[in-house]
């Protein structure tokens, strides 16, 4: 499988009706298995550059394309269809406070029409991987801040989008946490190619993982590469994370191979990388149309 340019932007310019322009002629491509941390000053437009590339902010001008295709008059079902393949973490907590955790973390697969035998143990993995299998049947509002963030991750993370988007993911999370959540992101970008993208104010986090940056300040984007060395030791490889590749480089390189063949979901295996290959599989059904 060859790698392809998942998000493309070409001299794009955003505004919110008639203010000033959040951003400015912007140019960048961005391959499947790439991961960015998404920094700048407050309001300088990061969470803007997220929400063009999840299609909630119509551009002012130029040209979006997402996995090779222009956005332009794409309509309400193509943006739809378009988004399955895609995550987002916003900054505030976007849980629907009268359903429980699992309903919550669930949502995404019954939208999808998962079966509820299906659901049932796909949601149970994903909840022990995040560390909040005990809180299955709470209300989000009963929940710690930092439990709350972890909820709207797994609910993200489980239909194994080809873009993960997150917006400040580790605010109200402490360092032990934050270090899991930075490891659950990172394992999505080994295993199966997901272009990851973190915006982030922590210096602390950025300088403890080695990925370049993308940089927002003046309505313009430019890359920069990470730290070339970090405080942490080869002992801790995976809290280090992989070198990103250069935003703006266009060689093509192989991902991940998908599975594509039928699995069964009732038993699932016990390491995560077997998990997540059943879901791949389970998922790539569903967005082909296979019946059950």
């Amino acid at each position: 499988m060859i790698a392809q340019n998942l998000i493309s932007f070409v001299g794009v310019a955003a505004r919110y009706e008639i203010g000033p322009k959040i951003l400015s002629n912007v140019s960048f491509n961005i391959n499947g298995g790439q991961f960015f941390f998404l920094t700048g000053k407050s309001g300088s437009g990061k969470t803007t550059l997220l929400r063009l590339i999840y299609q909630l902010h119509p551009p002012s001008s130029g040209q979006i394309k997402l996995f090779g295709r222009s956005t332009k008059g794409m309509s309400k079902d193509e943006v739809i269809k378009l988004r399955r393949q895609m995550s987002i973490i916003f900054q505030e907590y976007s849980l629907i406070s009268h359903l429980s955790v699992f309903d919550n973390v669930a949502l995404p697969l019954r939208v999808r029409g998962v079966p509820e035998r299906d659901v049932l143990p796909i949601v149970t993995k994903t909840l022990q991987w995040v560390g909040l299998e005990q809180f299955a049947e709470a209300k989000p509002l009963s929940l710690s801040g930092g439990q709350q963030q972890k909820v709207q991750v797994a609910r993200a993370v489980i239909t194994r989008p080809k873009i993960l988007l997150a917006d400040e993911p580790t605010a109200n999370l402490d360092d032990d946490s934050s270090t899991k959540l930075m490891d659950l992101f990172i394992k999505m970008q080994q295993d199966y190619g997901c272009a990851v993208i973190i915006a982030t104010h922590s210096q602390m986090l950025m300088d403890n993982y080695n990925f370049h940056r993308i940089k927002v300040e003046n309505g313009e984007v430019r890359f920069t590469t990470g730290p070339k060395t970090t405080p942490l030791e080869s002992s801790s490889p995976r809290r280090r994370g992989p070198t990103a590749p250069q935003a703006f480089n266009n060689d093509e390189r192989p991902l991940a191979q998908a599975m594509t063949g039928p699995g069964e979901t009732e038993d699932l295996p016990e390491s995560d990388t077997d998990y997540f290959k059943e879901l791949t599989k389970k998922f790539q059904k569903i967005i082909r149309g296979d019946s059950e």
